[in-house]
């Protein structure tokens, strides 16, 4: 892996995804790249203007304007305390600032990414929406390129949980996680299925449990009999330490996964960072 994007509010980016993006750098020799969103639609006014003889209203920017001049200069020494975080930590780095569109900007940068780091409060209008927050659930909706959702607090990884539901999604998310993440071959690692029986698969066990051994020293499998996202809730909120790997189900399926509440729950009460990717 090469290249992280951050993604922050550029008025007030998020310590720990700072902290947990310079960790996953640190551990793959990536460069991570500040990605400061910025909200300039809210700033803009109607102003008449002239062009071959006709008039017409353009959205402008007044950037005279004492909160303009005010914002601009808390992003300049938010830049700063992100490029001094960086060296401090001994991390390559580089700043983009997107302002004219951040969504659709964050997600065309993906496609030339290898991951996407964010907090899951992240969000460029200074209005709460919830954890996760509406800007969350849209670049994990469409990114093209894995999504880590950085822990509030971090210590350690110490394990990774791969959840698995027989299908070629929750397989894609576990080898994309292991090619991005082969400095983690000697963590322990549990693969969780959860369904009606609580039980593995002979089949899927053997092979998996093949692959695996070519990719990791220590290896378990459970099964619990629960419905897949209160199971989940169960087993990994008491969990420290570890790295929770998820596949995304399909786009449309994780659009509706996030609409649930116990999912909702799931991503603001976990201490742990999170690994979500689709096909």
């Amino acid at each position: 892996m090469e290249k992280i994007l951050l993604a922050m509010d550029a008025t007030n980016p998020n310590k720990n995804a700072l902290e947990f993006a310079c960790y996953l750098a640190r551990l793959t020799g990536s460069v991570v790249t500040g990605v400061f969103l910025e909200d300039q639609e809210s700033e803009e006014h109607a102003v008449m203007k002239r062009a071959y003889g006709m008039s017409y209203v353009d959205w402008v920017v007044d950037e005279d304007n004492p909160q303009h001049l005010s914002k601009m200069a808390t992003i300049e020494n938010n830049i700063e305390w992100f490029k001094r975080g960086c060296i401090s930590r001994e991390v390559g780095f580089k700043v983009h600032r997107d302002r004219a569109m951040p969504l659709k900007e964050m997600i065309g940068e993906s496609r030339f990414a290898d991951l996407i780091v964010m907090d899951a409060e992240t969000n460029f209008r200074h209005s709460y929406q919830g954890t996760p927050s509406d800007f969350t659930r849209e670049v994990l909706h469409n990114a093209e390129c894995p999504v880590v959702i950085a822990p509030e607090d971090f210590n350690a990884i110490e394990e990774i949980v791969f959840t698995y539901n027989g299908t070629a999604s929750s397989v894609f998310a576990i080898k994309q996680f292991t090619y991005l993440f082969p400095q983690f071959q000697l963590k322990k690692v549990t693969v969780l299925q959860i369904n009606e029986t609580g039980t593995w698969n002979d089949v899927d066990k053997y092979n998996f449990g093949e692959w695996l051994s070519d990719h990791y020293t220590s290896f378990e499998f459970i099964a619990r009999k629960d419905n897949s996202v209160n199971g989940l809730f169960k087993y990994v909120f008491p969990q420290k330490n570890s790295f929770l790997v998820m596949g995304a189900y399909g786009r449309t399926q994780l659009s509706q996964f996030f609409k649930d509440s116990h999912a909702d729950r799931l991503i603001r009460t976990m201490s742990q960072p999170v690994f979500i990717t689709h096909h």
